[in-house]
């Protein structure tokens, strides 16, 4: 994409984060609703309307200067999708299930990305016009979804991978563990203004980037 100018990497970027972003928290509310927690649903906020879920820093501003500087990789987040864990039947067990769905969402959305540059290669040559929108979204849909979906994995409260340790911890230490919460923003922001973020996702990110870009034919 290093040959496109900025006005074209972000529109090849726009939906591809808007909707890995999005789906990644209809995806928790959708799970906790089938645990019985309706809070998410009788807010309006199972819907794939970007508009429910928008950040304004994590859905549009962080986004937008990682693509402007080129730090490496893209990320962002939206407003969380409320979920009560106590209208669960096994709080902290069935709050990690609800959390592992976002990530989940995001490896889907990243093989279904990964079809769409398919198709673009499929068309091939003499159709640039429509097969390299295509390609470049396929990449860009493939590549935010990867980063979200390891990012999301990572053990740092409140990312979905600390509800999923949770719910595996004891109750005492979970809770213990859980008081780093608001600590947990400072540490990501130190973490890739470091550049250790980098460091912690370059091998997993290329090794799944490998994978979908087979299945994309690229």
């Amino acid at each position: 994409m290093d040959q496109l100018s900025l006005i074209q990497r972000i529109v090849v970027w726009v939906l591809p984060v808007i909707f890995a972003i999005t789906v990644h928290e209809v995806a928790h509310g959708w799970v906790a609703k089938k645990y019985g927690d309706n809070t998410a649903s009788s807010l309006g906020r199972l819907t794939l309307n970007p508009l429910k879920h928008i950040d304004l820093f994590g859905t549009i501003i962080l986004p937008g200067l990682l693509l402007i500087t080129g730090t490496g990789f893209i990320f962002g987040w939206a407003k969380p999708v409320p979920v009560d864990p106590r209208n669960f039947k096994n709080p902290l067990q069935d709050m990690a299930v609800v959390a592992l769905a976002g990530p989940v969402s995001n490896i889907l959305m990243a093989l279904a990305w990964a079809l769409v540059a398919r198709l673009g290669v499929t068309i091939g040559a003499g159709t640039e016009a429509i097969s390299h929108p295509l390609i470049y979204s396929g990449v860009a849909g493939i590549s935010i979804n990867l980063v979200l979906a390891l990012i999301n994995l990572l053990p740092i409260p409140p990312l979905d991978g600390s509800r999923i340790l949770t719910g595996i911890l004891p109750n005492y230490w979970a809770w213990q563990y859980n008081r780093l919460e608001r600590f947990g923003f400072i540490i990501l922001i130190l973490l890739l203004y470091t550049k250790i973020l980098n460091l912690i996702l370059e091998y997993p990110l290329f090794f799944f980037q490998k994978v979908f870009f087979s299945i994309a034919g690229l």
